[in-house]
């Protein structure tokens, strides 16, 4: 027998139990819709996050802080730390506690560091309020724009840090709650910032709207505003602040040699690491989300790979019966002269068969849902979040699928198979 005629043999022998083959396809396409869905909305999000860090650009640029002076130690991180009087502290505005700042001394040092062509320190700021056309004022986040960064934009361009005029970027939702038409509309008017200095006095700061931003995972709402804005933001600000705590700055922005590999990043991660520096991409605070993403695809997947398990069982139990039932046919075959190995394919292809048609029905089962649920997010809570498709099905990822759930059924079925390859011919044709 060719290939093609065990095939054929291998269907007929399927639909003369059309009920339990039925049953035995159900149970694999369980596994096989489940496993397809939980590595969509794997597949979905971490595209989305790639495109988000191409988008951002700034390849060349590390974000680097001190380095916890007891983190190589393994001290907890909320344990008691000792005093070093060479070491300059202060207290964080995002966790309120005391963590490490960097110096001018320090931002020298990271200069020298060899592939290290600019560093910038990145230093706290905010503002009070900011207003527009409307006399009402609402509460904004801004930060330091880095040059070479690509935001995308929903109408305007980003901020120009040599630019000698104060220029911001609105966050996606700030042109008409203060009192512009449209975005299009807010680009090239300006809006003023309220700046509460250290004294407690309020200072008003006009600014030009360079453009306005789209909603990103990675900007997270927060407007950026370019150097000169920033400078004098920071001027009204430190108004009324000791001496001692002036050119204290929590995090430095370095542009490295743009030609460098990640080999070479990496070596120059360690360096700064030697002298006592953390140093991070835009890609590597990413890919904590996307590790934290992939963990829980993984937890759905246990549940796909549970329902596969239960059913290879059904496979097992389908052609055990099978065999049970054509005893006398094996060793009609087997005395015919169809060798143990035909007749070890032949059922090897039923349990692949299996396979085949519960992962197929699976993937399309799975896909039809992706399909339903990807349009119910982009008109509903995911509409914000422009490029983001909850579910996406790469071919090469629903090909590996199919073909891990294929072998699956084939090596459940290789039981029932080895036992009617081993039958002999003549207890066959007398088993009743």
């Amino acid at each position: 027998m060719s290939i093609i005629d065990i095939l054929k043999t291998a269907s007929g022998n399927l639909l003369q139990s059309k009920l339990r083959t039925f049953l035995t396809v159900i149970a694999v396409f369980i596994g096989a819709m489940t496993l397809t869905l939980t590595n969509g909305i794997g597949s979905g999000i971490s595209s989305y996050i790639d495109s988000q860090v191409a988008s951002v650009g700034a390849k060349d640029v590390l974000f680097i802080t001190p380095k916890a002076p007891d983190a190589a130690a393994g001290v907890s991180s909320d344990a008691p730390k000792k005093y070093d009087p060479n070491q300059v502290t202060g207290t964080s505005a995002f966790s309120g506690r005391t963590e490490s700042l960097l110096t001018d001394k320090d931002i020298a040092a990271i200069k020298a560091v060899k592939g290290i062509v600019s560093v910038d320190p990145m230093r706290t700021i905010s503002a009070s309020y900011v207003s527009g056309a409307s006399a009402d004022k609402y509460q904004i986040t801004i930060s330091q724009f880095v040059t070479g960064t690509i935001l995308p934009m929903v109408a305007g361009t980003v901020v120009d840090n040599a630019s000698s005029q104060p220029e911001i970027v609105l966050p996606y939702n700030y042109s008409a709650i203060l009192g512009f038409s449209s975005d299009s509309d807010a680009v090239g008017k300006t809006v003023t910032l309220g700046v509460t200095s250290a004294a407690g006095s309020l200072s008003e700061i006009t600014a030009t709207v360079s453009g306005v931003e789209e909603r990103t995972l990675v900007q997270g709402g927060a407007s950026t505003i370019n150097t000169k804005l920033f400078d004098a933001v920071y001027a009204v600000q430190s108004q009324g602040l000791p001496a001692a705590a002036l050119n204290k700055y929590p995090t430095a922005i370095a542009h490295f040699d743009v030609s460098y590999t990640d080999a070479q990043i990496t070596d120059l991660k360690a360096t700064l690491a030697d002298k006592g520096y953390t140093g991070a991409t835009i890609a590597d605070a990413i890919g904590i989300v996307k590790q934290i993403i992939n963990g829980i695809v993984i937890v759905f997947d246990l549940f796909g790979i549970i329902a596969l398990l239960a059913a290879s069982f059904g496979v097992i139990n389908t052609l055990l019966m099978a065999v049970q039932e054509r005893t006398k046919e094996i060793g009609l075959m087997k005395a015919m002269g169809m060798s143990g190995s035909k007749i070890f394919l032949l059922f090897s292809s039923e349990a692949i068969l299996l396979g085949f048609w519960g992962s197929f029905l699976g993937v399309l089962a799975a896909m039809g849902i992706g399909r339903i649920a990807n349009n119910y997010a982009s008109s509903h809570f995911l509409k914000d979040f422009q490029g983001l498709t909850l579910l996406t099905f790469p071919p090469q990822s629903i090909a590996i699928i199919m073909l891990l759930i294929m072998a699956i059924a084939f090596l459940a079925g290789t039981l029932p198979a080895r036992r009617a390859a081993k039958l002999n011919p003549i207890d066959a044709l007398r088993y009743e």
